[in-house]
């Protein structure tokens, strides 16, 4: 029988501590993290992405965290590949009734976790992906049928993981002659905000902070590895005007400047979509991100019936 446990969702806009809030969470509650940042996918890029991954571990404690680290980059990982990641974890830690914990900023990732996709809903075959482990990529590529091929988009089945769960879902197509229904998932999802000035501050002190610490060098070396400055200029915000200013096309001041006046009107933009998710009838509770957050977890853990 599936866990009833609640879903919880901490999101906000950047700079306001959404991963410390979470990390703290999950402490206090016993929970993993599933990731909800679209660019912290990408394996090599930690700082630009503010991955923070030093943060997961609380007194000497590794809290487990999911969907980080996944893709190369160059890779364009895509919302539908979010979608299926993100059901596969998530049924596998209601399967052990874990508390869970969905963080990150992006709007449309977190929406299109509570929606669904009804390919993520195709049940798990075990004996099926034993048989198929030591399967090459090419002979998983080979058993897609055409339809299936097209379906899935067979450009994303990039890894022995996707192939395998193609094969799986060809499988289930094959006797079945509609895909099941998802039902969304209810969750009660929890926005830190801080005052805008406050935001914009922090904004400017990470960046500086970011800039003095290894960020142009991040940037530096992704180039090193090959990934093509098209790529980064894709991925947006730090990758994008860094990107810029290693190819000698603006100054470091007009790189700071323009990045600075870019990320905070990203944070403006998150804004507008969490109030876009209040009115379509998401269940959104407002925190303030001034507040201690040993006290924002106690909130939390109480509203869900929780305890620790």
């Amino acid at each position: 029988m599936p866990s009833t446990k609640p879903l919880i969702v901490i999101t906000g806009p950047t700079a306001v501590g959404k991963t410390k809030l979470a990390v703290r969470l999950a402490a206090r509650i016993g929970a993993e993290i599933i990731n909800a940042d679209s660019r912290q996918v990408y394996r090599s890029m930690d700082i630009g992405t503010g991955k923070d991954l030093a943060e997961y571990e609380v007194n000497g404690r590794q809290i487990p965290h999911h969907l980080i680290n996944i893709c190369d980059p160059g890779y364009e990982y895509n919302i539908k590949e979010y979608q299926e990641d993100f059901h596969q974890v998530y049924k596998e830690l209601q399967s052990k009734e874990t508390n869970i914990i969905l963080c990150g900023g992006s709007g449309l990732y977190i929406e299109s976790a509570l929606e669904g996709n009804p390919y993520a809903f195709i049940p798990i075959d075990h004996s099926l992906r034993a048989e198929l482990a030591d399967e090459s990529k090419s002979r998983l590529l080979m058993r897609l049928s055409e339809i299936t091929r097209e379906k899935l988009n067979i450009t994303s089945l990039t890894t022995h993981k996707r192939l395998v769960r193609a094969v799986e879902i060809d499988e289930y197509l094959k006797t079945e002659e509609t895909l099941p229904k998802p039902q969304p998932l209810a969750a009660k999802i929890y926005v830190l905000t801080v005052e805008r000035r406050l935001v914009m501050e922090r904004i400017l002190e990470r960046l500086h902070y970011r800039l003095q610490n290894g960020l142009i060098e991040e940037v530096e070396g992704l180039l090193k590895q090959g990934v093509s400055p098209e790529k980064l200029i894709y991925y947006g915000l730090e990758y994008r005007w860094i990107t810029l200013y290693l190819l000698k096309q603006m100054t470091y001041d007009e790189m700071v400047e323009r990045l600075n006046i870019s990320i905070r009107q990203f944070a403006k933009r998150q804004m507008t979509w969490f109030r876009r998710m209040a009115k379509k009838g998401y269940d959104l509770t407002w925190l303030d991100g001034t507040k201690d957050f040993s006290e924002l977890s106690e909130q939390i853990a109480f509203e869900n019936g929780i305890k620790g």
